[in-house]
């Protein structure tokens, strides 16, 4: 257990050693007094920075200051596995993927048996490409903690990348086991579904999603575009326009890359954006 310490600016000057040099007399040099290091000062004062980066990112979202108080942090307590967590954690936040790797590698060689800092490596080489490396640490981090359904959905996504289907979709079955509701492992299951030529299968899992989480427009569109393609259906149109009237995202072909909707189902989607009527409503957002 630690106690925070507030330090003042002259404190933390003084404990830097942050001294002018005395000015030589009589033309003789003279070694400046340096104060000692602190460093148990030091540290609580890396800690109390940290806690005011994590008021920052939760509270107020401000994590470009946030990310400056961590980088200080890391500074004054660079033994501390929570500091590295939270800097790398806040890097991936603002998409520097390698420093994000840098923080959390020096948090797991701090702390080997830290699952969240082996999950939090798990998302910053998934959103580097690195699948596989993604997955290495998934796993690693799911041997410490095997139900965590969060955890459980990153390696199922990183399989899915790899064309891993199978695999992909134990691991979404396995969060949903854990968590009945989590809706998000549900509606992948359906985008592998897809991809496998699953139509009916993969319309059941989206239908599922929407029923736990009903308000989420991902499903809503991909239950769209699977029937249009399959009947070319006027109510299909009517439930993507939908869609993305409600979350204006979706219409963007990266964003949809970016939630792993893969080649099929791109190319499906392609022919629904085509129609006239959707094109009027992409017009418009």
């Amino acid at each position: 257990m630690f106690v925070l310490k507030r330090t003042s600016l002259l404190s933390a000057i003084a404990a830097l050693g942050f001294w002018g040099l005395a000015t030589p007399a009589w033309g003789q040099a003279l070694v400046p007094y340096v104060l000692p290091l602190d460093y148990e000062r030091l540290e609580d004062q890396g800690l109390f920075l940290l806690q005011e980066a994590l008021q920052r990112a939760q509270v107020q979202q401000q994590y470009r200051q946030a990310l400056a108080l961590a980088q200080l942090a890391s500074q004054l307590a660079p033994n501390e596995v929570s500091v590295w967590g939270l800097l790398g954690t806040l890097y991936l936040q603002v998409e520097e993927y390698d420093a994000a790797i840098v923080a959390l590698d020096r948090a797991r060689q701090l702390d080997a048996d830290e699952s969240a800092v082996l999950f939090a490596l798990g998302t910053a080489h998934f959103r580097n490409g690195d699948y596989a490396q993604s997955a290495n640490y998934l796993e690693a981090g799911l041997r410490l903690e095997p139900d965590n359904p969060g955890a459980l959905f990153d390696l199922g996504n990183a399989y899915f990348k790899q064309g891993r289907f199978d695999l992909a979709i134990a691991q979404y079955e396995r969060s949903v086991e854990i968590e009945p509701d989590f809706w998000p492992s549900i509606n992948n299951i359906g985008l592998v579904f897809y991809e496998q030529g699953r139509i009916d299968e993969a319309i059941a899992q989206w239908e599922a999603s929407l029923e736990q989480s009903p308000e989420e427009p991902e499903p809503q569109l991909a239950i769209a575009v699977a029937r249009y393609r399959q009947s070319r259906d006027a109510s299909a149109l009517s439930l993507g326009i939908a869609a993305l009237e409600r979350d204006s995202r979706y219409a963007q072909r990266d964003f949809l890359v970016q939630n792993l909707w893969g080649e099929r189902l791109l190319a499906d989607t392609d022919v629904f954006f085509n129609v006239p009527a959707v094109r009027a409503i992409l017009a418009q957002l």
